[in-house]
């Protein structure tokens, strides 16, 4: 992307407008190094929230004894106390406004606080019960769903080397199922239900902070109550194993929080191939930690599966790039094609006119016939 690298042409082109060059280049120049600035800010912003994501593995276990469970109400309360105190902090509250006055929007919302529970919850659940690899695939195969979604939901057009991918990740299932010796149903729940929630979140389009506020506020009144329920119980294992228990529990607001507000930095900064391609840091950070950290079994069929996997993700990966780059070269086409047509057309109109006297066609010669003599 040449971050930080500019690129300035024809600063010496003109000897006797020094003056004007310098400053021309100096401003582009400006420009330039801004823009890469910009860049390189992106993808740290973008490399930080995946890291933390495909990190989360390793801070799950530290809550236990605490159940999946009492583990997702505590992310659902912390996270919308951390995030309503951030916007109280940034003064964004418009947007609830809006929300309330649109029931679509807010029902969508529901939705998806719904979706995104099952999803926290069962890639707790996962992690703390030796099945990382598992729900890594679950992560690593999400884009093929999505776009499965987007052809049953949206009726989106597939490119062949889509169908192709689509095809190849389906295989991978089967393999694994074979290897498992049942289907891969945490990895399928997973990706379904990150698919689905992107989905609806495509829907109501509001900003991160602001989507992650709406849906832990849907969900605080029922996962407090959870939380009550358990210590009723005597079930609850907040506050019974000392402070340092305690402030783990509540961070997971900040855990859920950060990567959010980091994605959200890296999405205006970046380029959407760009990102792309650092979504799959998220799984492969989970896949390694659960193969090198955690120990768990790699047989020979899994090995397949995820190469089958990882085939089907470097096809769609390079068919995007492709489609992208020449989206750009059309772009970049028409472009100078308009810019062209307006230099014309700039031209034509400023072109001095030559002013020719008229030209007047010559008077033909009136001739008069010679008179005939009578005939007698």
């Amino acid at each position: 992307m040449g971050w930080g690298r500019s690129t300035v042409t024809g600063t010496g082109g003109t000897g006797t407008a020094s003056g004007g060059a310098g400053t021309a280049s100096g401003g582009g120049a400006a420009e330039t190094v801004g823009a890469g600035g910009e860049s390189r800010a992106g993808l740290a912003y973008g490399i930080a929230a995946y890291a933390i994501w495909g990190l989360v593995p390793l801070y799950w276990p530290l809550l236990k004894p605490a159940s999946a469970g009492e583990i997702l109400a505590h992310r659902m309360v912390w996270s919308f106390a951390f995030v309503g105190l951030a916007l109280l902090a940034l003064r964004r509250w418009g947007w609830m406004k809006e929300l309330l006055a649109h029931p679509r929007k807010l029902g969508l919302l529901t939705i998806a606080a719904t979706v995104i529970t099952v999803n926290w919850g069962l890639y707790i659940w996962s992690v703390n019960n030796g099945h990382v690899v598992e729900a890594s695939l679950g992560y690593f195969i999400n884009p093929l769903v999505t776009i499965a979604l987007g052809v049953l939901v949206l009726k989106e057009r597939l490119r062949p080397a889509q169908w192709a991918a689509v095809g190849i990740g389906f295989a991978a299932v089967l393999v694994l199922a074979a290897g498992y010796g049942r289907p891969p149903w945490i990895s399928l729940v997973l990706a379904v239900s990150f698919a689905v929630y992107g989905l609806v979140k495509k829907q109501v389009n509001i900003g991160g902070l602001e989507s992650l506020a709406a849906e832990t506020a849907v969900l605080f009144l029922p996962a407090l109550g959870y939380l009550v329920l358990l210590g009723s119980r005597s079930e609850l294992a907040f506050g019974t194993e000392g402070a340092g228990h305690m402030a783990l529990l509540a961070s997971t607001g900040i855990v859920t929080a950060i990567p959010l507000v980091c994605f959200g930095a890296a999405a205006i900064r970046l380029p959407l191939s760009t990102l792309g391609l650092l979504q799959y840091l998220a799984p492969t950070f989970q896949f390694l930690l659960g193969v090198a950290y955690f120990h768990e079994a790699m047989p020979p069929e899994r090995w397949a599966g995820f190469s089958l996997v990882w085939l089907a993700l470097t096809l769609l990966t390079w068919d995007a790039l492709r489609t992208a780059r020449r989206s750009r070269a059309a772009v970049t086409r028409a472009a100078a094609s308009a810019a062209e047509r307006l230099a014309e057309e700039a031209a034509t109109a400023t072109a001095p006119v030559t002013a020719t006297a008229p030209v007047t066609a010559p008077t033909p010669a009136t001739t008069t016939a010679p008179a005939r003599e009578p005939r007698g």
